[in-house]
């Protein structure tokens, strides 16, 4: 049995559309009527296409037999999306027209551009820092060579804006390794409990020159979940080193583990990891995009801070690497808390 022209493009696994000589469509799969509409059937490509490339491509391939390509543009509802369309001329069943495919692109593109803004936020990154080496350099050669105390003075700013260089390619390098690892679920076993009592321990330090006090409120037994210890106390020095640095002195940082038990968040036995601070507070328009790469509410202020704009980047693909969610809740004036919930297993 000879499948028809309307069967061979109903079984292609993206939206395809058949046009005939006559340059009516005369068949349409399921994900075409999804991207073009419900009544394209019948009707001219002009009055469903309408965008020039694409018109343009399949005009070609009508006139002269020869494949074309264009983009096609469009939208979901949530986010602009790009085709890649591609026009043939085919010749089946005693059909002759021209087979039309939309392959996505969307993602492609979206990935494209953000590693263009990665790579431009890098170099702005490193070029504010590599400036300000270069122009204490020369000043140190020149009018301050016979000067100790402007020497000292730039010596310690050289090395201020050094180590911010060093922290950013570390970051870079954790936020590389994290991604590569995103997919990989853990397996071994570990005691929260423990790691955070042992995070705190060793942010003892940080906090005593900040002047804030680490509050704790964990339970007293043992709280096994799966993970990857190295990666999990990366999230918790970054939420705990954060909230001790914009709580402001005198004040209380705390750090408390609940759990386990059902969390609808991650459809199972799950733990919450709840780190409040007496801060600022942010406002809500920046929350969804604090986990962005290099998004800072006040890049001057945070710069000040030694922040490189990567700390909570890194904490949401650790998150989703254990299959947990990142939650935040600030009032402007009254501080914020973070939430990390992770399953158990």
């Amino acid at each position: 049995m000879v499948a028809g022209p309307g069967s061979i493009v109903a079984a292609i696994p993206m939206p395809a559309l058949l046009i005939a000589r006559d340059e009516r469509i005369i068949a349409a799969n399921a994900e075409a009527v999804a991207l073009l509409g419900a009544t394209i059937e019948g009707r001219h490509f002009i009055t469903v296409l309408r965008q020039p490339q694409t018109l343009e491509a399949v005009e070609g391939a009508l006139r002269t037999g020869a494949p074309s390509q264009a983009v096609y543009l469009s939208n979901d509802g949530r986010q602009d999306t790009s085709f890649r369309v591609t026009a043939r001329q085919v010749d089946e069943g005693g059909t002759t027209g021209v087979i039309v495919c939309f392959e996505d692109e969307t993602h492609r593109a979206q990935a494209e551009q953000m590693r263009r803004d990665f790579v431009a936020n890098v170099s702005h990154e490193l070029k504010t820092p590599l400036t300000a080496l270069i122009g204490f350099i020369d000043t140190l050669r020149g009018p301050a060579r016979e000067d100790p105390n402007a020497r000292d003075r730039f010596l310690g700013i050289m090395e201020s804006e050094a180590n911010r260089m060093n922290r950013l390619v570390s970051d870079l390098l954790s936020l590389s390794r994290v991604e590569a690892e995103e997919r990989v679920r853990p397996t071994a076993r570990l005691d929260l409990a423990a790691l955070i009592r042992a995070t705190v321990r060793s942010l003892e330090p940080v906090a005593a020159e900040a002047g804030v006090t680490v509050a704790l409120e964990l339970s007293s037994g043992t709280t096994e979940i799966v993970g990857d210890t190295d990666q999990l106390r990366q999230v918790l020095v970054n939420l705990i080193e954060n909230a001790i640095k914009y709580s402001g002195e005198g004040t209380t940082t705390r750090v408390a583990l609940t759990g386990p038990s059902y969390e609808p968040r991650v459809r199972g036995q799950g733990v919450r990891i709840r780190v409040a601070d007496s801060g600022p507070g942010i406002d809500p328009v920046h929350i969804p995009r604090l986990t962005e790469r290099f998004y800072r509410i006040d890049t001057h202020r945070s710069r000040e801070r030694g922040g490189t704009g990567l700390g909570l980047a890194i904490v949401k693909h650790i998150v989703n690497r254990h299959r947990g969610r990142l939650l935040v809740d600030s009032t402007p004036g009254e501080g914020s808390e973070f939430t990390v919930v992770l399953p158990t297993g």
